[in-house]
């Protein structure tokens, strides 16, 4: 089952509430996403622990076989 990038953005926005989250469908299909998250808890911590942190607040919606969200390209970073 495909998901929706508002339903991506909303659980994403459940943990980062401030962070300015940008949510693309790459290839249309609603399987294939990019997602850019710049918020202030991200600084100090290195980019792997930025995403574990993204894919986290996305509950097991990647998980397994059977995960909604097939693929996720992450951008993430403290704002400048």
């Amino acid at each position: 089952m495909a998901m929706e990038a508002h339903d991506i953005e909303a659980l994403i926005r459940n943990t980062f509430p401030n962070a300015r989250i940008t949510i693309t469908d790459l290839a249309g299909d609603g399987n294939h996403y990019a997602a850019e998250v710049i918020d202030e808890s991200f600084r100090g911590l290195n980019r792997v622990q930025q995403q574990r942190a993204v894919y986290a607040a996305l509950q097991g919606k990647m998980d397994g076989a059977n995960g909604e969200l097939h693929a996720l390209a992450l951008t993430t970073k403290a704002p400048d």
